[in-house]
């Protein structure tokens, strides 16, 4: 396991430079955020509803338990919340962008899909009958008797968006990221037997499962929208997690991809150095040896001459 850097890598000293470095990352959240605004402003396919089809589409029009304003405040803030508690008690800047860039990516990516497949689909809510006539009288075409709507326009169109559960959605991409995100960090995995661990871990997968629940409990979703909608939700939020940390079970699951290479990075670059200033006092040994030869050579030599001379004056 490689050794553990509290405190080292904080926003202030990497902050800028992890942002740079994934700068093609946010750009394509933006580019996201306004694929989704288009997907929520054309008007979804008109599905075919006769006059007899309308028998399980009579149920009450109310309002939600769940707010649209809650679902981000549920799926993007909270776990927000948490990562950053995270990073005020770790400091460490890997952890806390790649994190928020994970759970940013699977809270967009799952709405994405999920109105592109609304928009694609267009099966009528089960309150769809009241969308379509607020005043409970119906009015079919003569020929197919299809429905022809007299209600508000905007009601209409957002009936016609039941498949899948956009609030079951986004719950299970960003709870569904925190649950894999808790489980590294309390290591959840690590086969001590610690079931208290795992009931943290669950908690905010059932918080997802009572969004979906309501959605099924006011009659703005068939159950086989909130199923649908939990399916596309994990599947994203697995993906986006295991793109940026490794597997909760594995022993390195409480830390980032990134933080882990930075480590082995730095390390190559210690050893690197290391290794030049060894060949540099290597270089630098071998040097010196050169010299000393060439200087005890000379001296051999200038001893010879010396030699030669006074035999030949000797003669």
């Amino acid at each position: 396991m490689p050794e553990i850097q509290l405190g080292v890598h904080t926003i202030r000293s990497h902050g800028v430079t992890l942002v740079r470095l994934h700068m093609h990352d946010w750009f394509i959240l933006l580019l996201l955020i306004v694929i989704e605004i288009v997907l929520n402003v054309i008007e979804p396919f008109h599905r075919f509803v006769g006059e007899y089809m309308l028998t399980d589409l009579r149920y009450p029009l109310q309002d939600n338990t769940v707010p649209f304003w809650a679902v981000p405040l549920i799926a993007v803030v909270l776990p927000f919340f948490v990562i950053s508690v995270y990073y005020f008690i770790r400091s460490d800047v890997y952890d806390l962008h790649h994190a928020i860039l994970g759970l940013l990516f699977s809270v967009l990516i799952t709405a994405v899909i999920t109105d592109a497949i609304k928009d694609a689909v267009g099966r009528p809510r089960p309150d769809f009958f009241w969308r379509c006539f607020p005043d409970g009288i119906g009015v079919f075409h003569n020929v197919t008797r299809d429905v022809l709507c007299t209600g508000d326009k905007s009601v209409v169109k957002e009936g016609h968006k039941s498949f899948p559960s956009g609030h079951t959605s986004w719950s299970f991409a960003g709870l569904g990221y925190l649950a894999l995100y808790l489980s590294g960090k309390i290591r959840v995995f690590d086969q001590r037997g610690h079931v208290a661990k795992l009931c943290i871990v669950i908690l905010p997968l059932l918080v997802a499962s009572l969004v979906g629940v309501s959605r099924v409990d006011d009659y703005w979703h068939h159950w086989q929208d909130v199923f649908g909608g939990a399916i596309i939700g994990l599947t994203v939020a697995s993906f986006c997690y295991l793109q940026f940390f490794p597997p909760p079970y594995d022993p390195d699951g409480w830390g980032p991809h990134a933080y882990f290479q930075m480590l082995a990075d730095s390390r190559n670059d210690v050893q690197n150095s290391a290794g030049m200033n060894h060949l540099s006092v290597r270089e630098a040994e071998l040097e010196n040896v050169y010299v000393d030869r060439q200087e005890t050579s000379m001296e051999i030599s200038r001893s010879n001459t010396r030699d030669t001379t006074r035999m030949l004056d000797s003669r």
